[in-house]
């Protein structure tokens, strides 16, 4: 099976504390990692983790600390495709704080404001999924699927999305994400998907049907990414699962898997070929 996915690939700095720190305090870490983040990359790491074959639309370059996301994607056995390898500047890098007693996080990134990056090209592909990271590559991916069924990362609304949504077949949003009126469906999408943490995940569809998932219940001890790794498992399900809520079953039981390990990839291996494609 293969899932191609575009978007956002950040380089992850990810210091374990005791607690947050207050405004102008300094703590001293428990450890820390360095990894790729961003919205489309767990998600790709984890589409490969579950056995698919995962390419990677994004943008990386040739800076020194593009390397060290370039050598973990390949090492979790995601193929990259940079559309930008002459790229000199840094890649966007996330400065990320978890809690150790409970996994909630901080986030401060950059993420890829002002991309203008382009793609051309077949998608040969099962599923994809795009997180609008990178408009131009989102809408170019999206309109180039034809009848493969486009998955939506909404973490957040963006200009592209006026353009994008007729586009997709499941918009998979977060709890805090609102679009401006009329609501989705009237925009063009079949099915939505909205989580909420440890909560229910809710769906809907065009026609009129709806319901909620329960989530798993967990000791949670890293809660970073756990929604990426929603929408990796959701991407990989929806190509292979025949219902909305045989599909959301699988995504959250995966990101349960996630959030009860410590580390941005340790989880992986007790996901590893879980009803391998």
């Amino acid at each position: 099976m293969k899932v191609l996915l575009a978007g956002l690939c950040t380089v992850d700095v990810v210091q374990r504390v005791g607690e947050l720190p207050a405004p102008g305090e300094k703590v001293q870490s428990l450890r820390v990692d360095v990894a790729a983040g961003g919205p489309a990359t767990n998600a790709a790491v984890t589409a490969a983790a579950l056995g698919a074959e995962a390419t990677l639309l994004t943008v990386l370059g040739a800076h020194p600390l593009a390397a060290l996301a370039r050598a973990d994607l390949e090492a979790h056995g995601v193929r990259v495709v940079d559309l930008d390898p002459a790229r000199t500047g840094p890649p966007p890098v996330s400065a990320v704080a978890v809690r150790d007693r409970d996994g909630e996080r901080t986030v401060v990134s950059r993420n890829a404001a002002g991309s203008e990056a382009t793609w051309s090209g077949d998608v040969d592909a099962d599923v994809v999924l795009v997180d609008g990271h990178h408009p131009k590559v989102a809408l170019a991916v999206a309109r180039a699927a034809g009848d493969v069924p486009v998955v939506l990362d909404a973490g957040s609304w963006k200009p592209v999305l006026d353009e994008l949504l007729p586009l997709v077949d499941v918009a998979a949003c977060s709890a805090h994400f609102t679009a401006p009126e009329p609501g989705l469906h009237a925009r063009g999408v079949p099915t939505v998907v909205t989580t909420a943490g440890p909560g229910p995940v809710r769906w809907s569809t065009a026609d009129g049907g709806s319901g909620e998932v329960p989530v798993p219940a967990v000791e949670a001890r890293d809660t970073l990414g756990a929604g990426d790794v929603w929408h990796g498992a959701l991407a990989v399900a929806v190509a292979r699962e025949p219902t909305v809520t045989d599909r959301i079953r699988f995504a959250n039981e995966v990101a349960a898997e996630r959030v009860r390990h410590v580390g941005p990839r340790s989880w992986t291996t007790a996901i590893a070929g879980r009803n391998r494609t």
